[in-house]
């Protein structure tokens, strides 16, 4: 995005005073400047200019990037927005347009130029000084600043009703920056360390100094959403800035905002991480899953005899009490890597996953990957399909589906494990028969918890019943 000096202009009834300020996203922004990012590319901009304001009718004219004018609006409950034209940043056919009438110098070659007057763009024709035509462009057009804009400039009318010390503004630019959290576990026996971060990506947002907001939270959006590129080609470094404090966080609405400490100074390109909490220790579990094999909705039907290979899945949960530091913190949604130390003492990445919002006193469970050393097998043992009467006259007949399973469980490592064996399924279904009791989790949802012994293996059979 091409830098630009910036300008905001005044115009009351009888005089127009000019004054210098900063471009809001043209270049970087300074003074009293305040910035909420959101996960999704949008970035709400407040500035405050140093711009007094009379009662009544004011006309200003800015140089800003990103706006979209229909989200334009003043906090200030005096001022009103009454209209706000936007014109682009001058490409060169609109340069050129605006160049009519007048004489330009164009470039044919190193050291050569020829002036020529602009009389016409479509179809193109340009008078050269001895008075003859050309009917194409004699070169590459050199522009006067006064014809180029080099940022988008917006012209306001502002409604006071009264006298304003400065002017307030606030407005929506899309696809301008975002943010995502990561949290880092290192698992230590029972308890993990957990440390988390927030990453702000600049897409086109520059800010030299500017009060950061980071919200999380589930917001709609009215309009299609940009294109935000978190991954910017070409080569990108992060910038670690200096914080003395960790962001301070509170609930507005239905999200959480973070208040970054300090001011901070954002680029295009450009990664900036910094700290969301101090690390703190929580407990943790780790389950061992086998995911069923039923259908959620629809007919129950007879499994393949080969590839009887189930996935062991391996689920972590971060315990986060209420009344506890770690717990009465809210967690954004981002991304969580586990760790855990090889005998030498160098972590080693376990599983990355992603995590939805978490709410304080919500506990964290992620799935980090499948077992290596716990295997499993299933096979359907028997299948059988009946046909029951109608439940009443006019309806359609029933049917029922009685399957079999057998699910065995190979254990490598050299201590006892346990793993779960779950089954989930919509609408009337039980289990009529098992080898170990079905604990009834929902009303579509049973587990069966097998023990199976270190290098040993363990045998679960179980059957159900499903009417549709």
């Amino acid at each position: 995005m091409a830098e630009s000096s910036s300008s905001l202009v005044r115009h009351p009834s009888s005089v127009c005073l000019v004054v210098g300020a900063m471009a809001l996203l043209a270049v970087p922004l300074a003074g009293q400047t305040s910035l909420s990012i959101y996960s999704d590319g949008r970035v709400v901009v407040r500035r405050t200019l140093a711009q007094p304001l009379d009662k009544g009718r004011n006309a200003l004219t800015l140089e800003l990037d990103g706006l979209d004018p229909a989200t334009l609006f003043s906090p200030d409950s005096a001022v009103a927005v009454v209209s706000a034209t936007l014109r682009p940043a001058s490409q060169r056919g609109d340069a050129l347009a605006s160049a009519i009438g007048q004489t330009l110098a164009f470039v044919r070659g190193k050291g050569d130029t020829v002036q020529a007057t602009v009389v016409r763009v479509v179809p193109p024709q340009y008078r050269l000084s001895d008075g003859r035509l050309l009917l194409s462009e004699p070169g590459e057009p050199l522009f006067p600043a006064g014809l180029v804009r080099t940022a988008p400039r917006a012209t306001l009318a502002l409604e006071a009703t009264r006298a304003r010390p400065r002017t307030e503004l606030a407005y929506v630019a899309d696809g301008a920056a975002r943010w995502e959290a990561a949290y880092q576990m290192v698992l230590v026996g029972g308890r993990a360390q957990v440390s988390g971060t927030a990453t702000i990506l600049s897409q086109t947002l520059r800010a030299d100094s500017a009060e950061v907001q980071l919200v999380a939270g589930s917001i709609k959006r009215a309009a299609a959403a940009g294109q935000p590129a978190w991954y910017v080609r070409g080569a990108m470094k992060v910038a670690a800035q200096e914080v003395s404090a960790t962001p301070t966080e509170e609930a507005v609405g239905e999200t959480h905002v973070y208040q970054l400490p300090g001011r901070l100074s954002l680029e295009p390109a450009t990664p900036t991480t910094m700290a969301l909490f101090p690390r703190s220790v929580a407990a943790y579990a780790q389950e061992l899953i086998v995911p069923g094999a039923l259908p959620w909705r629809g007919f129950l039907g007879q499994a393949p005899g080969d590839d009887n290979r189930a996935p062991v899945q391996v689920w972590y949960t971060l315990k986060r009490a209420r009344g506890t530091p770690f717990g009465d913190r809210p967690l954004p949604g981002g991304t969580v890597q586990l760790y855990q130390a090889d005998s030498g003492g160098r972590v080693q990445l376990l599983g990355e996953a992603r995590s939805d919002h978490t709410a304080p006193g919500r506990d964290l469970r992620v799935q980090s990957g499948d077992a290596f050393d716990v295997t499993a097998e299933r096979v359907q043992t028997d299948y059988n399909q009946e046909q029951l009467a109608p439940a009443r006259r006019g309806l359609a007949p029933r049917q029922r589906i009685t399957a079999a399973y057998k699910v065995t469980i190979a254990n490598a490592k050299a201590e006892t494990v346990t793993v779960d064996v779950r089954e989930a399924r919509y609408g009337v279904w039980r289990i009529v028969e098992s080898s170990l009791p079905a604990e009834k989790l929902s009303a579509t949802e049973v587990r069966f918890r097998v023990a199976v012994p270190a290098n040993g293996e363990a045998t679960l059979t179980y059957t159900v019943q499903a009417e549709s």
